[in-house]
């Protein structure tokens, strides 16, 4: 048993390396798209089954636009940086849903939803485009299976240690310390990564498509004014702080308007 754990391992860490073209880093991820994507969509439209989707309205017109324009921007950058057909699985759909839960997300293989709670505070079609190039990078990013194989890495490692340990005491306190330790050190701060990368990369998208990246600090500060301060320690946080994606989208705005203008985009929402 000992060497089956050992060998699935092995197996994993030599399989489990696909680049992310934004980047140019290795990432953790053995599940492939095909595998991935038909179980997303699958869940995606049982919840829209579920829920109360906004047709036809104004605001639902706007999600889909400004979806449709910042997906076409990451296949322009795509095809201009040497990818041509990385999104040739993907299908982008954008859906607002009646609900005053303050949130957006998506679903591996471009599958976005955006709820109405959020509009009051992106107010405007450009703060619409800072969270929508954030959902959308999560899914150009394959954040979703890299979180499938971090907790399939997470289970693997328990399976490991119980299978290696005899003693019942200290078994016990290896299971304690160890589902501790992997999320403080291990899942958190894996979560908190992908969050940064997908708000540098939905940075950059969003400035291609035509939307001004300075506005996305303005966005989290007014998210960050509706928490009212009542938010976790970062470290215990599958986000960063607010203060944190300010700090850094203040930083990263003039390099997204830069590679903006490698497109020819210099003027802005």
């Amino acid at each position: 048993m000992k060497k089956l754990v050992l060998i699935i391992f092995v197996l994993i860490g030599v399989s489990a390396c696909k680049v992310n073209p934004f980047t140019g880093q290795k990432t953790l991820n053995f599940y492939p798209n095909s595998q991935v994507f038909p179980s997303a969509f699958a869940q995606y439209d049982q919840f829209l089954t579920e829920n109360k989707v906004v047709t036809g309205t104004a605001d639902a017109q706007m999600i889909t636009r400004v979806g449709q324009r910042i997906s076409s921007a990451a296949e322009r950058w795509l095809t201009a940086n040497g990818h041509p057909g990385y999104l040739k699985d993907y299908a982008w759909e954008y859906n607002l849903v009646n609900d005053e839960t303050v949130n957006a997300w998506c679903m591996p293989g471009g599958k976005i939803v955006f709820y109405t709670g959020i509009l009051p505070i992106t107010q405007t079609e450009t703060g619409v485009a800072v969270v929508m190039g954030h959902e959308v990078a999560h899914a150009l990013a394959d954040h979703g299976a890299q979180r499938m194989s971090a907790g399939t890495l997470q289970q693997l490692g328990a399976v490991a240690g119980n299978v290696a340990i005899k003693n019942q005491q200290t078994l016990g306190i290896f299971n304690q310390a160890y589902g501790v330790g992997t999320q403080y050190l291990g899942m958190l701060p894996f979560s908190r990564s992908h969050e940064t990368e997908a708000d540098r990369i939905g940075l950059q998208i969003m400035a291609i498509a035509g939307y001004d990246p300075y506005e996305a600090a303005e966005l989290w500060k007014r998210m960050k004014a509706n928490s009212g301060g009542e938010a976790p320690p970062e470290f215990m946080s599958t986000h960063p702080s607010n203060d944190t994606r300010i700090n850094n989208l203040t930083a990263w705005a003039p390099d997204a308007a830069a590679e903006a203008a490698k497109f020819g985009v210099t003027n802005f929402k």
